[in-house]
């Protein structure tokens, strides 16, 4: 196991970062919240310059850059202080499509979602149906050459910029085994049925929203894979979520702005010792991540159900600095630094919930990984 960079990566991260550096515009560097024209206009300088989608095959727009430096380049982007690269087309829904989809679909899709032509967002969650996601109601009943869609999709991130949303809907109500009969499917937003409603966060931010779809008619050929193996799809595409959340590169940015604004509190023995702790846990968070690079780089396959430590650290350590952010300053100030800290310790709440609870990801890798 080599958990060092070689020369020729050390001078990538340093291309990379002298890039970000020089193409990133001042108006979206640090800011808590971003409007789709917004995210958009990042998403399309990253795509003239060819960087967009580094994990796709050459011949789709990738960069061709291994596993590695496809890791450095994500934790730059993190560390650069810009908006996010939403995650649902480039690194959820085009896995999916490489892997799983028609070559039609891919022709269809793919360069789409690389231009930024069309903003996607992900249909999984229900009422009752978020951690335990194999026991959603969601229908789909193949009509003809079309699919009747009836049902409520919930925490549905950014539904109201999105174009197209990708959903696991249940075609085969009578199994017995709950994972079988869900089908994976591709629904234009503008099709008639579709009601997108805000749910607004306690940050005050409008992020997440209710979908409620009454018989809506999606296409057969939008069906992605085989029909009832849906739940095949949605495991491959939950491994790239996991291995997302956990953000180094973020969170060294935030640890370093919380050093700057904890010069005051560090005579306090235990807020220094908390502050270690966390950094700490952080360089061991970046190692695992490095260790599972190493494993993915020598054999080639996606990452395994023990993905899941690197969400569950990472989102707690994610918490843990902005709880800490907190105690740094006055919460009645009201000044834009205190009011933008406050906002990213509410929105923080929620990164130990998705992509799959804490709860249920220990779950996941006491059953898949230590097999007990």
């Amino acid at each position: 196991m080599d958990l060092n960079y070689s020369a020729e990566e050390l001078a990538f991260r340093d291309q990379a970062r002298d890039w970000l550096a020089k193409s990133l515009p001042a108006e979206l560097k640090d800011k808590g919240h971003y409007s789709k024209d917004e995210l958009l206009r990042w998403h399309r300088i990253l795509a003239k310059q060819g960087w967009v989608a580094p994990a796709w095959p050459k011949e789709w727009g990738g960069t061709g850059w291994n596993v590695v430096q496809r890791y450095i380049f994500e934790e730059e982007l993190g560390y650069s202080g810009g908006p996010p690269l939403i995650p649902f087309g480039l690194t959820m829904c085009a896995p999916v499509l490489l892997r799983f989809g028609t070559e039609a679909q891919k022709k269809r899709f793919l360069p789409r979602i690389y231009q930024g032509e069309d903003f996607w967002c992900q249909g999984y969650s229900e009422p009752g149906s978020g951690s335990d996601l194999a026991s959603l109601k969601t229908r789909a009943i193949l009509k003809a050459d079309k699919y009747i869609v009836n049902g409520q999709k919930i925490w549905t991130t950014l539904a109201h910029y999105a174009d197209w949303i990708f959903c696991l809907v249940r075609t085969d109500p009578t199994v017995e085994k709950r994972q079988e009969g869900i089908s994976f499917l591709l629904i234009d937003m503008k099709t008639p049925g579709i009601t997108v409603r805000p749910l607004i966060l306690m940050d005050g931010a409008h992020e997440v929203n209710e979908v409620f779809f009454d018989d809506v008619k999606v296409p057969a050929e939008n069906l992605v894979h085989e029909e009832g193996k849906g739940w095949t799809v949605a495991k491959y595409l939950l491994g790239y979520e996991r291995m997302n959340t956990g953000r180094i590169g973020e969170s060294k940015r935030q640890l370093a702005r919380l050093k700057e604004i904890a010069a005051g509190k560090m005579k306090d023995m235990r807020f220094r010792d908390r502050l270690s702790r966390l950094e700490i846990e952080l360089i061991a968070l970046e190692i695992t991540n490095l260790r599972f690079l190493d494993r993915m780089r020598r054999t080639g396959q996606p990452p395994g159900a023990d993905v899941s430590m690197l969400k569950i650290k990472g989102t707690e350590i994610q918490q843990g600095l902005t709880e800490l952010a907190m105690e740094c300053i006055d919460p009645l100030a009201g000044d834009e630094t205190s009011m933008a800290l406050q906002k990213k310790y509410l929105t923080t709440r929620k990164t130990t919930i998705y992509a799959g609870s804490n709860e249920i990801q220990r779950n996941i890798i006491a059953k898949m990984t230590l097999g007990l």
